[in-house]
C-alpha cells in the first residue's frame, strides 16, 4: 500500500493540466503505471487513488446487491463521479472541465496527501476545511483515537 502524505502548492496550466508532485507520484504503485483514477470528493475537491486503491473502493461498491434501492442510489452516485486518467510522460494528469468546476479549480491548487489517498484542493476552499486551532485538533484526535 502506498502511503501519501504532506501539502504541497501546485499550479494548474492553462489546458488543465497538473503536474503531480515528485514525491506523489513516486509512491503510486509501479502496478499502476499511468494509470490512476479521479474522483469528485465527498467536500468540494478532487481525489485520486492509484489503481490498486480504487480496486479495493470499487469492489465494495459493486459488490451491493443491485436489487436494493439504497445501494443503487450509492453505486450511482459513486460511480458517475469516477474517471480513469492517464498520467502522460511528464507525470501531468488532464483534469476534466466538470471536475475543476465542482472543485472550483483555479491556477493555484493544494494537493494533500491523505495516507491511501490525494486529495486536489481549490486553495481558498481548502482553509474553509482547516481546524483553526490545535485545541480543536487535540480534542477531535482524543475522540477519535480513544475509541
Amino acid at each position: 500500500m502506498s502511503i501519501f502524505t504532506g501539502e504541497y502548492e501546485c499550479k494548474l496550466d492553462a489546458k488543465g493540466r497538473l503536474a503531480l508532485p515528485s514525491r506523489i507520484k513516486s509512491r503510486l504503485p509501479e502496478t499502476s503505471g499511468n494509470q490512476v483514477v479521479l474522483m469528485r470528493g465527498m467536500e468540494p475537491c478532487l481525489v485520486l487513488y492509484s489503481l490498486v486503491e480504487y480496486r479495493k473502493i470499487y469492489s465494495r461498491i459493486a459488490a451491493l446487491n443491485e436489487f436494493n434501492e439504497e445501494y443503487r442510489k450509492l453505486q450511482r452516485n459513486f460511480f458517475r463521479r469516477v474517471a480513469e486518467i492517464e498520467l502522460d510522460s511528464a507525470g501531468r494528469l488532464l483534469v476534466p472541465k466538470m471536475m475543476m468546476k465542482y472543485a472550483s479549480l483555479e491556477k493555484d491548487v493544494i494537493v494533500v496527501g491523505m495516507g491511501n489517498r490525494v486529495e486536489i484542493w481549490n486553495t481558498k476552499v481548502y482553509d474553509e476545511y482547516l481546524l483553526d486551532d490545535n485545541e480543536a485538533f487535540s480534542k477531535l484526535a482524543e475522540k477519535h483515537l480513544n475509541e
